[in-house]
C-alpha cells in the first residue's frame, strides 16, 4: 500500500498542528494504514498530499484540507471559539477516533476547544497575579528548539506528536469512563433520600455530574488504600471554593487528635484546606460528613 502523505508547515510549531498530526496519525494507525509526515510550505507538496493541516489556506473536510489561516477563517465551535486546524480535524475524525459522539464532545470541550482558543489568540482566563499558569503549550515550548538550536524543529515536532498521541488516548479513555461513571453517580443521587451526603460505591469522578444539583454538600467514596474519604462538593469544579467546608477545628489534624475533636473513632486525617477528610471505614466517613453538616 502506498503510504498516505500528511503535510503541515515547517518552522516553529504549536499545540494546534501537533494535535492535528497526532489525531490523523491515530486514525490511520487504527486501519494499519502506512503514512509519512512532511513539514513544508512547498505548494506542490501541499497539492499532492492526502492530508493537509495548518497550511495551504483551504478548509475542505471532504478533501482533507484543514487550514484556518485564510481570510474569514474556517468557522467556529458551537461554544463560539474559532476553529484552528485541530478543531477542524477533530470535527471530521473525532467520533471515529473516540467511538461515540458524546465522548467526542467531552474531549472537544476539555482539550480541543482550549487548544483552538490559544492558537487563535483567545484568552480563556485572567491572571490574578504576575505568576501565569503553566499550560500545555508551555510544555511543547520547553521541548522546542531554542534560538541557538536552529534546524532541530522537525525532530522536536515528532517528539511532541508522540506526547500528544498519548494525551489523546488518555483523554478519550477518561472521557468514555467518565460518561459511564456519570450514569452511576446520577443513579445513586436519584436513589439517595438525604441528598446532602452522596455515598458512592466506587471512586467515580462525580464533580461535573453533581455540579448542577443544589443539595449535595459532601460526597463519601472509597479510596484505593481501602480507607474512605468525605469530600466537600465545590461550587464549581473549576474552582477551589467549597459549598460547605469541613469544620475548621478539624483542619490539619490526624489520628487521635482528629478522633478526639470529631468524635469519630476511626478518623485518620483532615486536610487543612477543609475539603477532604479520611476515615478507616465507610461508616466513619459517613459520620464525619453528617457531623460536618451540623457544624
Amino acid at each position: 500500500m502506498e503510504p498516505k502523505k500528511l503535510v503541515t508547515h515547517d518552522g516553529s510549531f504549536h499545540s494546534d498542528d501537533i494535535f492535528s498530526c497526532a489525531t490523523i496519525s491515530l486514525i490511520l494507525e487504527l486501519s494499519s494504514t502506512p503514512f509519512t509526515v512532511t513539514r513544508t510550505r512547498d505548494e506542490e507538496l501541499v497539492k499532492t498530499a492526502d492530508y493537509v493541516f495548518d497550511v495551504g489556506g483551504v478548509y475542505n473536510a471532504d478533501m482533507n484540507r484543514f487550514d484556518h489561516h485564510q481570510k474569514g477563517g474556517a468557522g467556529k465551535h458551537a461554544n463560539g471559539i474559532e476553529y484552528a486546524s485541530f478543531g477542524l480535524v477533530w470535527e471530521k475524525f473525532g467520533t471515529q477516533l473516540t467511538g461515540g459522539e458524546k465522548t467526542k464532545e467531552v474531549v472537544e470541550q476539555r482539550l480541543v476547544s482550549p487548544i483552538d482558543a490559544g492558537d487563535n489568540g483567545i484568552n480563556l482566563i485572567q491572571n490574578l497575579t504576575e505568576v501565569s499558569p503553566y499550560f500545555l503549550h508551555n510544555v511543547f515550548g520547553a521541548l522546542s528548539p531554542s534560538w541557538k538550536e536552529a534546524g532541530k524543529e522537525n525532530e522536536a515536532f515528532f517528539v511532541c506528536v508522540e506526547i500528544a498521541k498519548n494525551i489523546l488516548r488518555g483523554e478519550i479513555k477518561h472521557a468514555a469512563d467518565g460518561l459511564e461513571a456519570s450514569e452511576k453517580v446520577l443513579a445513586i443521587y436519584n436513589n439517595t433520600n438525604d441528598k446532602r451526603v452522596i455515598v458512592l460505591d466506587d471512586s467515580y469522578p462525580y464533580e461535573f455530574t453533581l455540579k448542577d444539583f443544589i443539595e449535595p454538600m459532601y460526597v463519601v467514596l472509597p479510596r484505593k488504600d481501602s480507607t474512605w474519604s468525605v469530600r466537600a462538593v465545590r461550587e464549581n469544579p473549576a474552582t477551589f471554593s467549597n459549598k460547605k467546608n469541613l469544620p475548621e477545628t478539624w483542619g490539619g489534624l490526624k489520628d487521635e487528635e482528629l478522633q478526639n475533636v470529631s468524635g469519630v473513632v476511626d478518623a485518620i486525617f483532615c486536610h487543612r484546606a477543609l475539603f477532604l477528610a479520611v476515615a478507616k471505614s465507610k461508616e466513619g466517613a459517613i459520620k464525619l460528613a453528617q457531623i460536618a453538616l451540623q457544624s
